[in-house]
């Protein structure tokens, strides 16, 4: 996992990105589920995994199902990119923001770089 750190670090903490990592490998989660996997290796609180899903959610990585429990509703999450297609959209939006912000020398720089 700690190579997986180093890509995303930017834009994730480290927690939601053991977050992510777990859901990549489960594909469906609740919230106590991925807090259990996770307090084997780390100290956190199942409050803290909570939020952590409410804004991967809120940031579209991840996506939730409602379910009906014992005792009122519970979230079930997924993550709605596998790794490889959540790679490329990271990839994506940089190289947009660059485009706007450079616009023709960032994408001369591209073709340069590229047609290698």
């Amino acid at each position: 996992m700690k190579a997986t750190i180093k890509k995303y670090e930017s834009i994730l903490s480290p927690l939601e990105i053991d977050v992510l990592n777990l859901l990549w490998k489960k594909k469906k989660a609740k919230v106590r589920d991925i807090f259990n996997t996770l307090k084997s290796n780390q100290k956190v609180a199942l409050t803290s995994v909570a939020v952590i899903l409410d804004r991967l959610h809120e940031k579209g990585i991840v996506g939730r199902e409602v379910e009906t429990a014992r005792g009122g509703l519970r979230y079930i999450y997924f993550p709605l990119k596998d790794q490889k297609q959540f790679e490329r959209s990271i990839i994506e939006s940089n190289v947009d923001k660059m485009i706007t912000k450079f616009g023709k020398t960032a994408t001369v720089y591209f073709n340069e770089r590229f047609s290698k």
